[in-house]
């Protein structure tokens, strides 16, 4: 007796219907004998991967290769990181500057960064540290004491916005970390303490040298301290003369990254007193766009070339007007005189500064355009322009030939 299945014969069983044959799964190679297992399905196995070790050496033969923009040859080479310290895959170092206003420091920064990413190095602190070098002078009992770069502003003219300059670049360089001074030797028409907001008379030192005043991170020192308000100063050639040397050397300046002087319009004895007394970094020209102001900065760039002054640049003032409502230039002294000046003299141009009311609202308040909250466009071009200075004032220093200043 059948029972079920058990009995039944072949033809039965071949009739039955077979289950569908189960697709291929992925990955198994069905025409070799060979079957390749997916990824997926292999056996959990430990996956070590091999990183190379940070090391000092490493990271120092990475910054090898950033440059220095300015002066060439690399960080490493020429001794500019400190304070290097590496803790796994974190990086921090100091990159010591030769000027705390360095205009190319987002550069260097980003070049910095690149020269890590193949080491590994995930979290990267980068700190800004500077050192002002000295210009050599050309002898020891030239050198105001403490003040490592002189730093004249000059027009030939009045009336071109050279005392605003002066002002801007010494608090625009003591914004960036320098130590300044700024020394105010338009004897006959000092502005220097009404656009610093400065009040007061100087006391004397323990030594008995003038201490000067200070605002906006500016040690600053006028005649304008020493003579009553709206009293007019009336002195001859040789007093002014001496008054501008007993300002170099009676004033105790301390240790100066930069002493910005700020000098009288024309080519008489300021000029010729300064030159004769300390070593002169280099200077600053300033100029209007129109031709009657060209032409008196001419005579200024004829007097210091005799004298053997280095010329830092030309900053074109007053370039145009910014409307403060719709923001449009009008060029009011005209277009790139100052410009065509540089190029044709062979000097450098340092920028246009153009007519900004915070300007003229500053220095009337004693808030210079780069010390506002909000500064307007002219505060923007003079803190580029004193980016410019400092980074001459630093290829100068590293220069291994110093100026020498003779009068002829």
């Amino acid at each position: 007796m059948a029972h079920g299945s058990a009995g039944a014969g072949p033809a039965a069983r071949r009739g039955a219907r077979r289950p569908a044959a189960a697709a291929p799964m992925r990955g198994y190679d069905i025409g070799s004998p060979r079957v390749v297992i997916p990824r997926a399905a292999r056996p959990q196995e430990r996956v070590s991967i091999s990183m190379s070790i940070i090391t000092e050496a490493s990271v120092l033969e990475a910054l090898r290769t950033v440059q220095e923009p300015e002066l060439g040859g690399d960080l490493v080479t020429r001794n500019m990181i400190r304070d290097l310290v590496i803790n796994g895959t974190k990086v921090a170092f100091t990159v010591e500057l030769t000027t705390p206003a360095c205009p190319l420091k987002d550069q260097i920064e980003a070049d910095i960064r690149r020269a890590m990413l193949p080491l590994g190095v995930e979290e990267l602190g980068v700190a800004w540290g500077a050192t002002v070098r000295r210009s050599q002078p050309r002898s020891a009992e030239q050198l105001v004491p403490g003040v490592k770069n002189v730093i004249a502003v000059a027009s030939g003219k009045g009336g071109v916005g050279k005392s605003t300059v002066s002002v801007n670049l010494a608090v625009a360089l003591a914004k960036a970390g320098a130590t300044v001074g700024l020394l105010d030797a338009d004897i006959t028409g000092p502005n220097i303490p009404m656009m610093l907001g400065i009040d007061g008379q100087p006391t004397a030192s323990e030594n008995n040298k003038i201490i000067p005043l200070e605002r906006h991170g500016v040690k600053a020192i006028s005649i304008q301290f020493f003579v009553p308000e709206g009293q007019p100063i009336v002195w001859r050639g040789p007093l002014i003369g001496g008054a501008v040397s007993q300002f170099l050397r009676d004033v105790e300046w301390g240790e100066l990254d930069y002493l910005v002087v700020d000098l009288p319009p024309g080519t008489s004895d300021a000029q010729l007193t300064l030159a004769q007394a300390v070593p002169i970094s280099g200077t600053v020209l300033v100029t209007t766009p129109q031709e009657v102001a060209l032409s008196d900065v001419a005579k200024a760039l004829s007097m210091l070339r005799r004298l053997n002054v280095p010329i830092i640049g030309l900053v074109e003032n007053m370039s145009a007007f910014i409307c403060p409502h719709c923001g449009e230039a009008t060029e009011i002294f005209g277009r790139g005189g100052g410009e065509r000046f540089a190029e044709a003299n062979g000097i450098d141009f340092l920028g246009k500064v153009p007519i900004d009311v915070t300007v003229r609202q500053g220095g009337d308040a004693g808030v210079p355009a780069v010390a506002q909250r909000e500064p307007g466009p002219a505060a923007v071009a003079l803190e580029a322009v004193a980016g410019l200075v400092a980074a001459s004032m630093s290829v100068r220093a590293a220069s291994s030939q110093a100026p020498v200043l003779t009068i002829s």
